[in-house]
């Protein structure tokens, strides 16, 4: 017989889901100004403005990523284990979650150590002659982490693929199938 677990209340589930939601959408805003940050790096004609890119990049984008990359993983969690979808009950979720981990892995593993290396570039990009392989990667990290922002959030729109291992349809599945829409 299974466990009952506790289930978030309708006023808490909602506000955990308005936290979830913004911390996602701090992400991909945080995403898109890296994106902003390299693209005039590389393109600006001001050695200045494309010094200045590159050494904001370095001082203020790894933590406020990693934060909402947080955020979206707790949120998820408590979403996950106080509601009906499970945390690895349906396909959609599971999948979710380890892209989370993947991207904060990524946050920490590969984004941050070579934020020195940026921040080097931008600075002998005013007072010596700078290496461009430094930052010739940079294309990847904001390409890499939109896209699966966005593929995480098609998921969560569309709720694709059923239970994982299949099984008896419970909660959000029945009701979907008597016509009403479940909340998510």
């Amino acid at each position: 017989m299974r466990a009952h677990r506790p289930r978030l209340s309708r006023f808490w589930r909602r506000t955990t889901l308005v936290l979830h939601l913004a911390a996602a959408g701090a992400w991909i805003g945080i995403d898109v100004i890296v994106a902003v940050l390299v693209v005039t790096g590389w393109f600006s004609d001001d050695v200045a403005v494309r010094s200045l890119a590159y050494r904001a990049l370095a001082t203020f984008v790894v933590w406020p990523m990693l934060t909402a990359g947080l955020l979206c993983l707790a949120t998820g969690l408590v979403l996950g284990l106080g509601s009906v979808w499970g945390l690895v009950r349906y396909w959609w979720v599971a999948v979710k979650l380890v892209l989370n981990l993947l991207l904060c892995a990524l946050i920490v593993l590969a984004l941050q150590p070579g934020m020195e290396d940026v921040a080097g570039y931008g600075t002998d990009l005013l007072t010596a002659s700078p290496d461009a392989g430094r930052v010739s990667r940079l294309f990847f990290p904001p390409a890499v982490s939109l896209s699966v922002l966005v593929l995480a959030t098609t998921l969560g729109v569309f709720k694709p693929w059923g239970r994982i291992g299949g099984g008896r349809p419970r909660g959000p599945d029945v009701r979907a199938k008597a016509g009403a829409v479940p909340e998510s």
